[in-house]
Order: C-alpha cells, then sequence, then structure tokens
C-alpha cells in the first residue's frame, strides 16, 4: 500500500498513513458521538491516530478505538458546554437533521449551514 508520512504536533512526532484514506465524513458534516451525549461540526481530519499517547491510554481499554482508522476534530458541544472533541470514525454517526452547531467557534471556521452541513470559509480551503 502506497503510505505517506506526516508530522503530527499533537503526537509530537511523525506518523505514517496510507496515502489515500476514505472517511466516512467530511469537513464541513454535523455529527453524533456513538456513545456520549455530544455532537459537533468537524473541522479537521486525521488519517490516522494523531494525538499523544497518554491521550490514547487514557481512554479505558474495553472502549479504546483502533489507531488505524480516521480521527476527526469537532467543535463539540454538549448540554453542559463547548469544547475540541477528537473523535474515531467508529464512534460517530451523521447528525445533521438537529440543525446547526452553537460552538462560538464555529464562524472562524464555516461561512454557513446550509443543506444540513457547514460551508468552510474561503480563505480556509486549499
Amino acid at each position: 500500500m502506497d503510505r505517506a508520512s506526516f508530522f503530527s504536533a499533537q503526537a509530537g512526532r511523525t506518523l505514517e498513513a496510507p496515502r489515500r484514506i476514505l472517511t466516512r465524513f467530511a469537513i464541513g458534516d454535523v455529527v453524533r458521538h456513538r456513545t456520549f451525549d455530544f455532537r459537533g461540526v468537524i473541522f479537521d481530519i486525521d488519517p490516522v491516530f494523531a494525538n499523544s499517547e497518554d491521550w490514547y491510554q487514557s481512554i479505558p481499554e474495553e472502549i479504546r478505538p483502533r489507531r488505524d482508522q480516521p480521527f476527526y476534530h469537532l467543535l463539540a458541544e454538549s448540554d453542559e458546554n463547548d469544547y475540541v472533541a477528537y473523535v474515531s470514525q467508529q464512534n460517530l454517526i451523521a447528525d445533521s437533521l438537529a440543525g446547526p452547531v452553537s460552538h462560538p467557534d464555529v464562524h472562524q471556521y464555516f461561512e454557513q449551514f446550509e443543506n444540513g452541513r457547514y460551508r468552510m470559509r474561503n480563505r480556509l480551503t486549499h
């Protein structure tokens, strides 16, 4: 399989990943966590787990996700607060029917919520 390397500041090291991956979700999609009660909008995607080893080990082993799948950065919201979440693909489901996300940073990344998803600001696309 054709592989690529990339540096992850969160992991503090260079990681290898397949050069091409299939993701279930895209930047701007609104998703919900399969188990925990929060939802959010995707603003970045890592092709494989690219966070710190301490973060990974802090997840209880019985629910720890595989590393070899896409991980999504979310502007997340729950009933209690807003935050940034890092979630594996296996733990996300679509949630566009619930409407827009109220996270205060949404407008830094996205222009508008339309047809069940957000459109990224032009200055952030490449």
